[in-house]
């Protein structure tokens, strides 16, 4: 595997100066090495001879030196079934630190093995170790198991998970939500004079989260939810359920969510003409995992929009990411990219300020996958483009914005 072996710029602000940025680029500021260790192990607890027992951590022994030096620790799954992710994640995160930290700033990986208590005990090592912000981990449980470790430690968490409910009090997440593209797809849709929906939504955890959001997301926009249909996951005959959903031909809505992807999408929606739904009456609508390639193939989607971050600034990640490495990133891999990229940029404030109000600077930031800023709540606003799906890809038919400026911070 092909590593890093080219110099990089120094930053180069965007026009508008409201946005702290850590804009991509190639070319000038020296190189630097970073050190991946192999996690190391947590010495064992003892119990103290006392009635009723209670548990005295140890100090780990064998911690890392970082020389003086801004830890910041990665939790990541380096072992387990998302390895491979987890991999790709750390190249994007040393891609970061090499285009956009400083000198004085280290990246120190944990492995988490993709487990909850894995996370855990990440955690406590990297605290142990004097990490001064944690980066992950991956999922929601294991970020659920962080999140009191790191705020006994008085640490702050930027985690990759998008379940916006465990958020907050430290913890922030990098994920794009869907709340997010939903609210971006409903309104850009309204704007175009569309006032009626509707959705076929699968029935599991996923359907659920995202008919509740477009329901709000199509109120806030000024239209009206006509129907919302469930359909079995994986269910490849789906005639009665899009049957109901027309009326028997008298439906009224103009637009349809389906949030599905890949072959699940294909086949659904190759069944929307039994019922005479076609992009001719119905503009069907996605959500961020439309953002896969092929999806043109299906002649039923061609026209269909969603949202998703701007793709000329992840290009330039994934060109540079495979020009590093020697193969293509995964698409989390861009969030671990920016979350380095933000640590970078707290780095270099007087004092290497890592708070929460720091985090949550209201300009916000500008990464490979757009500008996004943190609320209250720890969960990311995002600025999303939305794209039409063509067949050879997609095209862009409503930039993202390009700053916060002049949008209220929530």
């Amino acid at each position: 595997m092909n590593r890093p072996s080219l110099a990089y710029p120094a930053l180069r602000p965007l026009a508008l100066a409201s946005v702290v940025t850590f804009a991509l680029g190639l070319a000038g500021c020296a190189p630097q090495t970073v050190a991946v260790k192999p996690p190391v192990q947590q010495a064992p607890v003892a119990v103290a001879p006392v009635a009723p027992p209670v548990l005295q951590p140890q100090k780990p022994k064998n911690l890392i030196n970082t020389g003086g030096k801004t830890d910041i620790a990665l939790l990541l799954p380096l072992s387990g079934p998302t390895a491979a992710l987890g991999r790709d994640m750390l190249d994007a995160a040393q891609l970061s630190l090499i285009e956009l930290g400083g000198d004085d700033m280290v990246l120190t990986p944990k492995d988490t093995h993709g487990t909850p208590a894995g996370a855990a005990a990440a955690a406590q090592l990297a605290i142990a170790e004097g990490a001064r912000l944690l980066v992950g981990p991956l999922t929601a449980p294991e970020a659920e198991a962080v999140k009191p470790i790191a705020q006994a430690a008085h640490i702050n968490v930027l985690a990759f998970s998008s379940i916006a409910s465990i958020g907050g009090d430290g913890l922030f997440l990098m994920g794009i939500l869907p709340r997010e593209e939903l609210a971006r797809i409903a309104s850009y849709a309204r704007s175009t004079g569309v006032e009626h929906f509707a959705a076929l939504v699968p029935n599991n955890a996923y359907g659920q989260l995202v008919a509740d959001e477009f329901g709000r997301a199509v109120a806030a926009a000024g239209g009206t939810l006509d129907d919302s249909e469930t359909y079995e996951p994986g269910g490849a005959d789906l005639k009665s359920v899009i049957r109901h959903l027309s009326a028997n031909g008298k439906f009224t809505f103009t637009a349809l969510l389906v949030p599905e992807t890949g072959a699940k999408l294909k086949n659904t929606v190759s069944q929307l003409g039994l019922a005479d739904i076609n992009q001719q009456k119905v503009k069907l609508l996605g959500t961020g995992i439309w953002d896969v390639p092929d999806l043109g193939s299906e002649p039923s989607l061609i026209g269909g929009w969603y949202a998703a971050p701007q793709p000329a600034a992840r290009s330039g990640f994934q060109d540079r990411f495979r020009q590093a490495y020697g193969h293509a990133p995964q698409r989390l891999a861009t969030l671990a990219y920016d979350a380095v990229g933000v640590a970078a940029v707290l780095d270099r404030t007087p004092g290497a300020d890592f708070s929460k109000a720091a985090i949550a600077n209201p300009n916000g930031y500008a990464g490979a996958d757009g500008i996004f800023r943190f609320r209250a709540d720890g969960t990311a606003e995002r600025g999303l483009a939305v794209l039409q799906i063509e067949h050879a890809g997609a095209s862009v038919v409503s930039p993202a914005p390009e700053s916060f400026e002049g949008a209220p911070s929530q």
